[in-house]
């Protein structure tokens, strides 16, 4: 039998997010809803806005709503080009709709080049915005893979999140 835990406290959910590009020359580079320059840029079928791709599969999961690719699929030409702060929106209208309220993200980009520090203001203010919450909740992290791998080589470009939400 199962048993249903009934209480007037918050119910706290967490979700874990994370994706990959590869990096190629012709295209635009865009992180967390920012264009950076670079001569590489991010291949995909949307603009491969890795960072916003992570938060969203992180919020997605929070909320027991599959992922990315399930809601926004990279078949669809609907979707070709779009503009991920658009699949944030609705991510986060999918997460409301269900009863969850946003609290926080923590997330972390790894990429050799260019450095992302000096960006990270700006993306916290366009994710903010675009979810709806303070700035203070929207933690990003760079790093590099100190040159192992496809991030190291130039050749990827990878990004971690975890997500918070509730349920009052």
């Amino acid at each position: 039998m199962k048993q249903v835990l009934k209480t007037n406290h918050p119910i706290f959910r967490t979700g874990f997010g994370v994706d990959v590009h590869q990096l190629v020359e012709g295209r635009k580079l865009v992180i967390g809803g920012i264009r950076i320059e670079s001569p590489k840029g991010a291949l995909g079928h949307s603009d491969a806005d890795v960072l916003i791709h992570a938060i969203c599969d992180a919020l997605l999961g929070a909320a027991n709503l599959r992922d990315i690719g399930f809601h926004f699929s990279d078949q669809e030409p609907e979707f070709k080009n779009i503009d991920s702060l658009i699949l944030l929106t609705r991510t986060m209208q999918l997460v409301q709709d269900k009863g969850y309220c946003f609290g926080n993200l923590d997330a972390t980009v790894m990429l050799e080049s260019p450095k992302l520090n000096p960006h990270i203001p700006r993306m916290q203010q366009k994710l903010a915005d675009t979810i709806g919450t303070d700035i203070d909740n929207i933690s990003i992290k760079a790093t590099t893979s100190e040159k192992l791998g496809f991030v190291g080589e130039g050749d990827g470009i990878k990004a971690y999140c975890t997500a918070l939400i509730y349920k009052s």
